[in-house]
């Protein structure tokens, strides 16, 4: 009963209706499909969402264009004025959207109110990028004439985030869309809407107390195979922001390439931990054991495989053991806990799949990996995290599995003497490159030519290479992605912002000639 009435209070403080429309373009609409939205805490109901139509989507988009072509008038500075004040709304909605993260998605509060804390620093980051728009001055090949290039607002952006991130992938694209001029469409994951909505009411707070249209931060909560659909098909979108997995992220770079519209796709990671011989243990453990168990492995970065050499693997191994036992797994509201439940039955069957795979294909699982039930684990959805021995080329390390499965693979030779161990990081290097995916990277060593070699162009394939720090999380200052099956988009900070803008090259001829290009001369 207390869970409840905690629940209650908290959707009122974020005036969240117990049955709440999923569609807002200065107005809230939707009578579409109910959408019952369960925690994974627990199984039980927070709310009800009625998602939108086909027809009110036709209906958001216009409106969310609408408020573009006014907002784009709008000096950038003044954009990130705007930017910056729902950053500091944020921060006073801190810990209850924070709180909500946690009762939606199931990760544990602290981490809950670490995702909103980066929706603050993307909105600082992108109020200081509103006065850094910057273009290039060239030369021109012609006397008399100036070139340079500029940057213009591109349109509406369509943004399909997923689940285990139901707030900070938004915000990285809609705090740099806004100050580059342009109006963002949400599509929520549909484990996650309550967050979106949440945070939509707070943007319409900040837009209407500036006298900005509100349709400058659209939602539109529905089904990927309507909404979705029409979102990718719909050349009102001329960019598409993506985060998902591998095989939806083909599709959309499909549908959105065959209108040649743009996009930013951020997809799977397979993301592995090189340790070394010359590895400092001590580091390396808690970015393991966090990389693969925070989030409950349920995060694009999450660490999948551990390439370590044969000399330290017995000892890596046996820490890791003990590590994994004493992960207090349960309630994630709960101090104390520091993995909390997968986030749905579908989820825990593709975890059990997995471990089944392993064995099938000749792997051991050497901890966990077993399903959690009973009062301390209520609904279904928790699991201990497991640890395999497996091979690179096992067809289930290919894939990614969004579950807490940490694969342990060996290089080199036992007995390699330290220079020998040195010249054997190329066969490290092999292993972690041979996976289809390739977004985040580490190696742990204090051998600089180990850690040289892996950052260098015969290293590390992916778009994130870390040394002596894991690959789970990024910091908002650099841009955010990877290659291969990652699908190479970048968000958040470096030059990322200029994806959402339209690049314009400029000539003027302030001279009373009109020198022609390769030295064509018409007329007399």
């Amino acid at each position: 009963m207390r869970d409840a009435l905690d629940t209650k209070r908290l959707l009122a403080d974020l005036d969240i209706m117990d049955v709440h429309p999923g569609g807002f373009d200065g107005e809230w609409l939707g009578s579409g499909p109910s959408l019952d939205v369960l925690t994974p805490i627990d199984g039980s109901k927070i709310a009800t969402v009625t998602q939108v139509t086909e027809a009110e989507y036709d209906r958001v988009v216009s409106r969310a264009y609408a408020a573009f072509l006014d907002w784009r008038k709008v000096p950038a500075p003044k954009r990130g004025e705007i930017v910056r004040q729902l950053g500091h709304k944020l921060r006073e909605r801190k810990a209850a959207l924070g709180a909500l993260v946690t009762l939606e998605m199931g990760k544990i509060l602290v981490e809950g109110l670490g995702e909103v804390q980066e929706m603050i620093d993307i909105c600082d980051f992108a109020t200081g990028l509103s006065r850094q728009l910057y273009g290039l001055t060239m030369h021109s090949e012609r006397p008399d004439h100036r070139m340079y290039e500029q940057w213009h607002p591109l349109g509406v952006v369509g943004v399909i985030s997923a689940f285990n991130f139901p707030v900070a992938v938004w915000s990285w694209n809609a705090a740099i869309a806004a100050v580059c001029g342009d109006s963002t469409l949400w599509k929520p994951a549909s484990k996650t809407p309550l967050t979106a909505i949440a945070v939509t009411k707070i943007a319409r707070e900040v837009c209407r107390a500036n006298g900005v249209n509100p349709a400058v931060f659209s939602l539109s909560i529905g089904k990927g195979s309507t909404v979705g659909e029409r979102m990718l098909h719909d050349r009102a979108v001329p960019l598409v922001s993506c985060t998902g997995s591998c095989t939806v992220g083909y599709h959309v770079a499909e549908v959105v390439g065959k209108r040649l519209g743009r996009t930013i796709l951020e997809l799977g990671g397979n993301n592995a931990i090189i340790v070394t011989p010359h590895a400092n243990l001590e580091l390396a453990l808690p970015a393991i054991l966090f990389g693969a168990v925070g989030t409950a492995g349920q995060r694009c970065t999450s660490t999948r495989r551990i390439i370590v050499h044969e000399s330290i693997r017995g000892e890596l191994v046996r820490r890791l053991g003990r590590a994994y036992a004493d992960v207090p797994i349960g309630d994630p509201r709960q101090d104390g806990t520091l993995m909390g439940p997968l986030v749905s039955h579908g989820a825990v069957k593709e975890m059990m799949h997995a471990v089944e795979q392993v064995k099938k294909e000749g792997g051991e699982i050497l901890f966990g990996g077993t399903r959690l039930d009973g009062p301390a684990h209520p609904g279904g959805h928790y699991v201990t995290p497991c640890i395999a021995a497996a091979k690179n080329d096992f067809a289930i390390v290919q894939q990614e599995t969004f579950a807490p499965i940490l694969y342990i693979i060996g290089y080199g030779k036992a007995n390699a003497t330290p220079r020998q161990a040195v010249e054997e990081i190329d066969e490290a290097i092999a292993l972690h490159n041979g996976v289809p995916q390739g977004l985040s990277s580490a190696i742990f060593t204090e051998h600089v030519r180990e850690a040289e070699r892996f950052l260098s162009q015969r290293g590390s394939d992916c778009g994130i290479a870390n040394v002596n720090i894991g690959t789970s999380g990024a910091e908002i200052g650099g841009a955010f992605g990877g290659e291969k099956e990652t699908g190479g988009g970048r968000e958040s900070g470096s030059d990322a912002w200029k994806a959402y803008m339209r690049r314009q090259t400029n000539t003027i001829n302030w001279s009373t000639q009109l020198p022609l290009a390769q030295g064509i001369k018409f007329g007399g």
